[in-house]
């Protein structure tokens, strides 16, 4: 497909130079009137009927089998859940950290993970990483283990500058590895399967393109036993009686989140299957565009950024938050980073050369 019409799929790119896929990513057209479809036959068919629990759960595994497809892992390795701090929160659950425990991270992360880490019970031991080369960062973390360690939690790709993090390496340290992969997943290659990482928390909402209140857990085949089913849903259990005592679920279906609409898994299944027709060129162009970015700022601003990392371009900014606004009104909406005096542009396949050059010329 064309680049013309790719952005022609993704309606907003008519009205702005859209750089925020990290927060929420373009809706596809075709996304838009899977969701109404869907809809429209809830409302006019209603949402009972023998026939309706059954379909849900056909679509269910049906979006499981491409959650597990964009991450390239079995479909029985991947729990369907709204968002990756769900993700995270159930395993720090159901690993049953305690206070004698120790759990190490680096300051680079989401809340979305460190939340989760925080309420676990366990020690938290933070790797510093802000403002150090990124091939430190491997011997940082390690310096941070200790025999009391029993997970590591890590971004893929740090939220805030689009940092890579070693996780092949650290899957090697021998200690169980967390990883938030929300700025990952659809936006630079991820190859779960035999990669050595016990979990991989991400999310639909963002580089996937598909609607809110999606994503995915992979949970590696030899964790499924040994963690614990902590928050249960309906669809978590094959069996239970009176008491609510239940059979779970094989795989890790037994860690799936609740209810999701029928609109919200047809929106979803079609986002991926977008994505899955463009092909892995697009990977490359959006490492090579984001590159492109980070040089066209380098003499406006001070990037932040490293250079040959992913998809997320930030710099800083004597005023973030009005830095943010100042651009959208120039029509190129960016994300100012909470607490940071940085501003991030989110730069994807369906980016342009005059989206970039819009950027620029508005810092200038």
């Amino acid at each position: 497909m064309e680049l013309a019409a790719i952005r022609a799929e993704l309606g907003v790119l008519e009205q702005v130079a859209y750089l925020n896929a990290g927060t929420f990513g373009p809706l596809p057209r075709r996304t838009l009137e899977a969701m109404v479809a869907a809809d429209r036959r809830d409302h006019e068919q209603g949402r009972t009927g023998a026939w309706y629990p059954s379909e849900i759960l056909e679509l269910r595994e049906q979006v499981r089998a491409a959650l597990a497809a964009a991450v390239s892992a079995p479909p029985g390795s991947i729990a369907l859940v709204r968002s990756t701090t769900e993700g995270c929160a159930i395993v720090c659950a159901g690993l049953g950290l305690e206070r004698a425990d120790e759990v190490v991270t680096t300051d680079v992360e989401h809340f979305g993970l460190l939340g989760p880490l925080a309420a676990s019970g366990a020690r938290v031991r933070v790797a510093p990483l802000r403002g150090r080369d990124p091939g430190e960062a491997l011997a940082a973390i390690r310096a941070q283990l200790s025999p009391a360690t029993r997970l590591i939690a890590i971004s893929h790709v740090a939220w805030t500058t689009g940092q890579v993090l070693p996780v092949a390496e650290l899957a090697e340290l021998g200690v169980p590895l967390l990883v938030d992969g929300a700025q990952s997943v659809g936006a630079i290659p991820v190859v779960l399967a035999g990669t050595g990482c016990a979990f991989y928390a991400f999310s639909g909402q963002k580089w996937l393109l598909g609607p809110g209140a999606t994503g995915g857990l992979y949970v590696a085949p030899e964790w499924v036993e040994r963690l614990q089913v902590r928050s249960p849903s309906y669809y978590s259990q094959q069996g239970y009686d009176a008491t609510g005592a239940f059979v779970a679920r094989d795989g890790a279906s037994r860690f799936d989140s609740g209810w999701l609409s029928r609109a919200t898994l047809d929106g979803l299944l079609a986002s991926l299957g977008f994505l899955d027709g463009l092909g892995e060129e697009r990977f490359g162009r959006a490492l090579a565009l984001a590159e492109r970015c980070r040089e066209l700022l380098a003499g406006r601003v001070e990037v932040v950024t490293a250079a040959g990392q992913a998809t997320l371009v930030t710099w800083s900014s004597d005023d973030a938050a009005a830095e943010s606004r100042h651009l959208a009104e120039r029509g190129v909406v960016v994300r100012n980073l909470p607490n940071l005096p940085w501003v991030r542009a989110s730069v994807g396949f369906w980016t342009s050369e005059d989206e970039l050059q819009a950027l620029a010329a508005a810092l200038g």
